[in-house]
């Protein structure tokens, strides 16, 4: 046999219970001589390991990361080898996490104060204008504070026609292909048609973004028809005129703001549209619409005594039994429906702030919080046993002050185990907690 040396490896349970001597490893043998198992990384690179690599051409930039026991006659004690921290390239102004096109420096140049400074290293008015509406995108909230500059610095710029056609078109092209910004986008135009000074021989800019809006329009059957791509696209057109038709003001002859009755024309035809295509995208869009712009639509059209909205919902009706949509989209045009025999979630009151109690006001407690019974059961502060549940509620809350196990107080000496939880939810969270209650308490009485 092998001479015992410090190279050998032997498995435990090698002993021969016969002789009553260990055996040694035999090439070939019992157990036959084995591969040494690679070593841990974070051990030094010993010696002979570093020959090794060096001949079988492991590059010399990875022989810190591997680490191997000496070979030698004495072994050299393990160390821990802390790797360097990996450190990234990129910054919180890299260009990855803006969108194309975005200038980083646009809000230090745009809040200059003089004009030639915030149009410094600017060609083109698309360039400013873009830069203007990524930096509204990724900042809201500038609106109020930034808008009056910008359309300051557009009428000293805007000097022809093409110009502002560009303009319109670029706002047009934000709106309807950045998510969520229709709505800011519906506020800019508003802003800019009372704003802009300039009105060349092809229009002002609402009678340009008009014209621009009608050309979408007049291919809406063409676009329901089409593939995904094409209906996506008009979607967001749909979309955005809803926004238009809700911030857009127009003054009337006798000084009075009014919305654009061609916006609600045509949003009427958009519906009729979607409807006699009932594909779950059109329905989806066609819900979206209703939502957002039902309730309005539906005083304006009261005002001329017309019965639209009327003919709508039994449109809704006869898809919702006739159309081959998928259970889901149908489970939508439901909820619509629903919506709009409570009149929209709207809930009228004649009576002043000031003079408001429970008894007169219906809206007295439309922002109380919603508690919980025992049993599930929502209850607000509009509830007539609301006293007695809530002090029922306070009760249940305080039963069990300190969190215990088995007697052991698990949270400390005079130390509340609930103080240290948040009990606020946010709104929408509560609302689908709310929903989840009151529809698991449906399917038990079923």
């Amino acid at each position: 046999g092998a001479p015992e040396s410090g190279g050998g490896a032997r498995p435990s349970g090698s002993a021969s219970r016969g002789s009553g001597s260990e055996q040694q490893h035999q090439p070939g043998g019992l157990f036959p001589q084995q591969e040494p198992l690679r070593p841990p990384k974070t051990a030094p690179l010993g010696a002979g390991m570093a020959e090794h690599l060096q001949k079988t051409g492991i590059p010399s930039g990875s022989q810190d990361k591997v680490s191997v026991l000496d070979s030698g006659p004495e072994m050299a004690e393990p160390q821990l080898a802390v790797d360097p921290v990996a450190k990234s390239n990129l910054s919180a102004k890299a260009p990855e996490f803006y969108p194309s096109g975005y200038n980083q420096n646009f809000n230090q140049n745009f809040t200059d104060s003089s004009f030639e400074d915030r149009c410094d290293g600017y060609l083109t008015l698309a360039e400013y204008v873009q830069d203007f509406l990524n930096h509204l995108t990724e900042q809201p909230g500038c609106f109020e504070t930034e808008i009056e500059q910008f359309a300051e610095t557009l009428n000293g710029w805007v000097i022809a026609d093409e110009a502002l056609q560009e303009l319109v078109e670029l706002i047009y092209q934000q709106a309807t292909s950045v998510p969520n910004f229709s709505y800011m986008g519906a506020r800019l135009c508003n802003y800019l048609s009372h704003h802009l000074t300039i009105s060349p021989q092809c229009g002002n800019f609402r009678q340009l973004l008009l014209q621009r809006c009608r050309t979408e329009y007049e291919n809406r059957d063409e676009a329901t028809k089409g593939d995904e791509t094409t209906r996506k696209q008009f979607h967001a057109f749909v979309l955005f005129l809803a926004e238009l038709y809700l911030n857009l003001e127009i003054k009337g002859t006798k000084g009075q703001v009014t919305r654009a009755e061609i916006l609600q024309e045509g949003l009427r035809e958009l519906l009729n549209a979607l409807f006699s295509n009932p594909v779950d995208s059109n329905l989806i869009c066609a819900v979206k619409l209703l939502k957002l712009t039902g309730s309005v639509l539906e005083d304006a059209w009261k005002e001329k005594g017309k019965n639209d909205m009327e003919e709508m919902i039994q449109r809704i009706e006869n898809v919702v039994l006739d159309a081959n949509c998928s259970r889901d989209v149908k489970h939508m045009l439901l909820k619509l429906v629903e919506l709009r025999s409570s009149n929209w979630g709207r809930v009228h009151g004649t009576t002043p702030h000031a003079e408001a109690t429970p008894e007169n006001d219906p809206n007295y407690f439309m922002n109380e919080p919603t508690f919980y019974t025992s049993d599930g059961v929502p209850f607000t502060a509009a509830d007539p046993d609301y006293q007695e549940k809530y002090q029922e509620l306070l009760e249940r809350e305080d039963l069990f002050p300190y969190y215990e196990e088995n007697g052991a107080d698990l949270s400390g000496p005079g130390e509340l185990y609930f103080d240290e939880i948040d009990d606020e939810m946010d709104p929408e969270i509560e609302e689908a907690y709310e929903k989840f209650c009151l529809e698991s308490e449906h399917n038990r009485k079923q």
